[in-house]
């Protein structure tokens, strides 16, 4: 009767043991790392836009450079609101430049997260986050994303955590919030941009001329 005791408890106490296993195994951890600008690498991932696709005078670039802190990606560049008089689009404003994620092998999954946190240090002008869903807006013979944007705003000249809550993205259509129930479908998320508009925030955060962004990581939190 002993050993059966003892088998029977060494039964329960693996079944225990894998139950706990298989739990801990099923929770997500509490950070994600989504972007990592610790290597020249990264550049590979993005690719940059600006007004100047359009007849805009506007440029941007990105760098992997070693600072104080380490490796760390560099956006940085020129807006500009002026139009080049030769263009055969008809422009009348300019004055944006983005970096955006290249298209990815199948889809960033954030349903488990709350938060996106971005690790920087800004020149002190208002930076626009997006993230790109599933289509569900349709133009003829063309889809387009889904895109959801938030403000970066962070002290200048050092290095500051922003918090987003992922609740506090709104839907948007070209660069317009647009009124719809909604909601982010974060298990299928195509990408995500980092952008800048002189037409946008107020005083001299938003006039044209230099910016520049240093940018350590970009990750996912679930509070």
């Amino acid at each position: 009767m002993s050993k059966f005791r003892s088998l029977w408890q060494a039964s329960i106490s693996a079944t225990k043991r894998a139950f706990a296993w298989n739990f801990e195994d099923l929770i997500p951890p509490s950070e994600k790392i989504i972007f990592s600008f610790n290597s020249k690498d990264e550049l590979k991932k993005w690719h940059l836009y600006s007004d100047s696709e359009f007849g805009g005078l506007s440029a941007a670039s990105l760098e992997i450079k070693d600072g104080d802190t380490g490796l760390s990606g560099i956006f940085s560049g020129n807006l500009s609101s002026d139009v080049d008089e030769g263009s055969i689009w008809r422009m009348t404003s300019s004055g944006f430049c983005g970096m955006r994620s290249k298209k990815l092998d199948g889809f960033i999954d954030l349903d488990a997260y709350d938060t996106i946190t971005m690790k920087l240090r800004s020149d002190g002008r208002p930076y626009i986050s997006t993230i790109y869903t599933d289509n569900w807006v349709t133009s003829p013979g063309k889809q387009e994303d889904n895109t959801w944007q938030a403000f970066i705003i962070s002290p200048k000249d050092e290095w500051h955590e922003v918090k987003i809550p992922l609740e506090k993205y709104l839907p948007t259509w070209r660069g317009s919030v647009i009124d719809v129930d909604l909601a982010m479908n974060q298990a299928r998320i195509l990408g995500m941009s980092i952008s800048v508009n002189a037409g946008v925030g107020v005083g001299s955060k938003s006039e044209p001329g230099p910016f520049r962004l240093e940018i350590d990581s970009i990750k996912a939190l679930r509070a």
